[in-house]
C-alpha cells in the first residue's frame, strides 16, 4: 500500500500556469486574471475591485513598493499587489 504525503505549494509559484496572453496576479489575496503586457494602475484597481482613493502597492521581495496612481507597469503573471486607504494628508 503507498501512501501519497501533502505537500503544501510554495508561496512564490503563481496559482496558475502562466501561459497565454491571460495570466494571473493576486491582488489583496484573491488571484485575479488580467492580459498580460502593458497595465495601467488604474487597470489594476479596476481589476481588483479597488477604490480609486485607496493606494495600491507591488510586493517585490517581500518589500511594499508604492505604485504612483498614473504610472504603468508590464504585466507577466504571478505579480501580487495590496491596496489600503491613503493615509497622512492635512485636515
Amino acid at each position: 500500500m503507498s501512501h501519497e504525503q501533502n505537500v503544501p505549494q510554495q508561496h512564490n509559484t503563481p496559482p496558475f500556469p502562466q501561459t497565454g496572453p491571460e495570466v494571473n496576479i493576486i491582488i489583496n489575496a484573491a488571484p485575479k486574471e488580467i492580459h498580460r503586457g502593458h497595465r495601467t494602475v488604474i487597470e489594476l484597481k479596476d481589476v481588483g475591485g479597488i477604490p480609486q482613493a485607496d493606494e495600491l502597492n507591488q510586493i517585490i521581495d517581500g518589500k511594499l513598493v508604492p505604485l504612483a496612481d498614473d504610472g504603468a507597469m508590464t504585466i507577466k503573471g504571478g505579480e501580487e499587489f495590496v491596496s489600503h486607504p491613503r493615509t497622512g494628508g492635512s485636515s
